[in-house]
């Protein structure tokens, strides 16, 4: 039985204590889970170098699971167009069960091992492309299924787990571990386990964008403004870039169209055009671009 399934025994009795002690109970855990989701830096470290290299050479970002495990991939995979303007397609999440299974229980869909093969299949996987697998017992059928299939096709394989000597890891290149124990109420991973696995994916995803150029000097530099709140952020984010005022950074990013072109045209003194010719020349990367 994975450690995810036991109860941890110091809350025994829990529904028996006072709200107090409850709400300090289950607060103390998930810090605990962010303390488990450190045990993972040094592997993250290597597959944030690994998944950017691949994505660079234009693979896509594929997340695999299921339940909890399933959604929580679904949430990191669809937060990368807003925030970084990744390319919506290649940013897919595959959850077992399908779309229904994201608000909904579907009956055997973790344990349908076919149905993981099947649907990778649909993306014509390449060397390119980097699969994430996760789950927290890190036994889930379908999600190893499915990184053992990504693996054998040639894909960066990359697997998010929570208990120790899972066999998740033995089809990953790269595991990142965190392991989070018993659960307060036994089995309920997204808890504990839930949020560990939030951490690890936050920060993978993160760190592949920041090594693929997509923020500069803090700030998402690629993020598509598509509400007045965005547009005031992007101008806010030209303004601070270069030293220019508010008024002279939406001139730009009105006429330009992206926070990277209204930076390189201000800071450089360029016009549109001269400004996308020496972006392109830096392969998009605005640090580079901004270098004499």
């Amino acid at each position: 039985m994975s450690s995810t399934e036991h109860a941890a025994a110091r809350f025994s009795g829990l529904e028996t204590w006072p709200s107090s002690e409850v709400a300090q109970a289950l607060l103390e855990t998930q810090l605990a889970a962010a303390s488990a989701a450190m045990q993972a830096a040094a592997p993250m470290a290597q597959a944030i170098d690994a998944a950017a290299a691949r994505l660079a050479e234009g693979g896509r970002l594929i997340y695999l699971g299921a339940g909890t495990s399933g959604r929580l991939a679904v949430l990191d995979a669809a937060e990368l167009p807003p925030t970084f303007d990744w390319p919506a397609e290649r940013a897919v999440a595959l959850i077992a069960g399908g779309e229904r299974a994201i608000q909904h229980a579907v009956e055997g869909a973790e344990d349908d091992t076919e149905a993981a093969a099947a649907a990778l299949d649909t993306l014509a996987l390449t060397r390119q492309d980097v699969v994430i697998g996760v789950a927290a017992s890190g036994r889930t059928p379908y999600t190893c299924a499915g990184l053992a299939h990504a693996r054998k096709a040639g894909a960066l394989t990359i697997a998010v787990f929570n208990a120790p000597t899972a066999p998740l890891a033995d089809h990953a290149d790269i595991a990142l571990l965190a392991a989070t124990g018993a659960e307060i109420i036994a089995g309920s991973t997204r808890m504990k386990a839930g949020t560990a696995q939030k951490i690890l994916l936050n920060c993978l995803s993160t760190g592949i964008m920041l090594r693929l150029g997509y923020v500069h000097r803090g700030r998402m530099v690629e993020m598509r403004p598509t509400n007045a709140k965005l547009h005031a952020r992007a101008i806010q984010m030209v303004a601070d870039l270069t030293g220019e005022p508010m008024a002279r950074a939406e001139a730009a990013f009105v006429e330009a169209g992206t926070i990277k072109l209204a930076v390189v045209m201000l800071a450089l003194g360029l016009t549109l055009d001269a400004a996308a010719q020496r972006l392109a020349g830096a392969k998009g990367i605005l640090a580079a671009a901004l270098r004499a």
